[in-house]
């Protein structure tokens, strides 16, 4: 069983999701965003032990929590970002471009790759890259609990921008053709802003992607 807890935090709105498994009481962090100290408050409440940091892409608006939760944590928590990604991530995600310098926390230790499993308790976890708003950018799948993890792919009636430093449209209208738009259609897509969706709705409505 997976237990998700959503926050929208920081200056430009971004989804956090704690994630845990109840019965072992293991949790994670996907995306940070903003705020530590909110998401460890609610995994305190609930007698979650985080465990791991689990970055979609490395935009300052998606790690900027990272260091007030790892600061709070003894041991570290695991920090996992694809390769891709780690400039950007040493370059504070880009948040002086913004004026928002941030403290990205603790380095990666984890190296995302393609088709890569996750356990977090009982619940598993497929790795897909999907490079388009970010060369390193990934989304984070469990088939069991039909969900996904989506990040700045793909929004409900949106996608990702790609005007950014390494984003690339081609590459992004790719990903979520054969790495999105596969999944079955009653996947509830979990994105890093706005509400949540499914993949059946965004291949019948999204304006900027339609299936083929």
């Amino acid at each position: 069983m997976l237990e998700i807890v959503s926050f929208c935090l920081g200056p430009v709105q971004t989804n956090a999701y704690l994630i845990a498994d109840p019965q072992t009481r293991e949790a994670a962090v996907i995306d940070p965003a903003w705020d530590g100290h909110l998401l460890l408050a609610e995994a305190q409440r609930r007698g979650w032990r985080i465990g791991h940091l689990w970055y979609t892409h490395a935009h300052f608006d998606h790690i900027g929590g990272a260091a007030a939760i790892a600061d709070a944590l003894n041991p570290l928590p695991l920090v996992a970002l694809h390769p891709a990604d780690h400039v950007l991530w040493r370059a504070g995600g880009g948040g002086r471009l913004f004026g928002l310098p941030i403290d990205p926390g603790p380095e990666p230790s984890i190296d995302f790759v393609h088709g890569q499993i996750l356990r977090l308790g009982s619940n598993v976890f497929e790795v897909r890259h999907v490079p388009g708003h970010t060369p390193g950018h990934v989304l984070l799948y469990c088939a069991a609990e039909r969900v996904c993890f989506c990040g700045d792919l793909i929004f409900a009636g949106g996608v990702g921008r790609t005007d950014l430093p390494g984003g690339s449209w081609e590459s992004l209208v790719y990903s979520i053709r054969t790495q999105v738009y596969t999944l079955p259609d009653d996947t509830r897509l979990l994105s890093g802003h706005g509400p949540e969706t499914t993949v059946g709705e965004e291949k019948v409505s999204n304006p900027f992607v339609q299936e083929y």
